[in-house]
């Protein structure tokens, strides 16, 4: 995704947890409102004062204190899950958005600590609240709890979840595709109605919904 250099900047001075604690759904979106839309620097818990620095320094705006409707600073945080609560329900991985969770459906699942960021999203969704919080900065908060090494993990692997995200649902509406057009090849085959008019109106749907199918593709390619 091409983006102008300040925002990529910005972007590089995040810490790259996508914990949405700003408002945004990424930490890209929130380096975009930040420098397109003059959205306020302190709103990131995970950076703290010195991300806040950080991005005072890039923006040329004042440092301002963060701002606790988004959260506190505070020490880096690792989830982990406990196995004998687990359902294998899957909402958790699902909701991570480092691939850091590792399960498959009714079977119990497991967190990768290098991958958790601390984002805390698996933790709403779990219904059995199987998923706890460790401590794993000690008494180190924002980026001294987190190096630029971990940022980068994070968004290598941010990116390349939300690439398979894309290219999954892409097959997705590939399939959706296939299926409509072999049904409206032979439409009054697949149908229980003989009515030409019912058909009629059932072939202009499908081919309604063969069009939306592949503007999607051509968005999403």
């Amino acid at each position: 995704m091409a983006t102008d250099p300040l925002t990529e900047r910005v972007l590089d001075a995040l810490p790259q947890t996508q914990c949405t604690r700003c408002g945004y759904p990424d930490c890209r979106a929130y380096a975009a409102a930040v420098v397109h839309e003059g959205v306020p620097i302190n709103q990131c818990p995970p950076g703290g004062e010195e991300g806040i620095r950080r991005l005072a320094t890039l923006t040329g705006r004042p440092a301002l204190p963060l701002n606790t409707a988004h959260g506190t600073e505070g020490p880096r945080r690792v989830m982990w899950i406990d196995e004998d609560w687990c359902i294998g329900c899957t909402l958790c991985i699902k909701a991570c958005p480092t691939d850091a969770i590792v399960g498959t459906h009714k079977r119990m699942h497991t967190i990768i600590e290098p991958w958790c960021t601390g984002c805390e999203l698996c933790l709403p969704v779990c219904p059995v609240d199987c998923i706890h919080t460790d401590v794993a900065s000690g008494a180190q908060t924002g980026w001294a709890a987190w190096s630029a090494p971990q940022a980068q993990i994070a968004r290598d692997r941010y990116e390349f979840r939300s690439n398979r995200l894309k290219r999954e649902e892409l097959e997705h509406q590939k399939k959706l595709e296939k299926r409509a057009t072999e049904k409206l090849g032979n439409l009054a085959e697949h149908s229980h109605h003989t009515d030409p008019v019912v058909l009629d109106q059932k072939r202009r749907v499908i081919e309604a919904a063969i069009a939306r199918a592949r503007a999607r593709q051509q968005t999403s390619g």
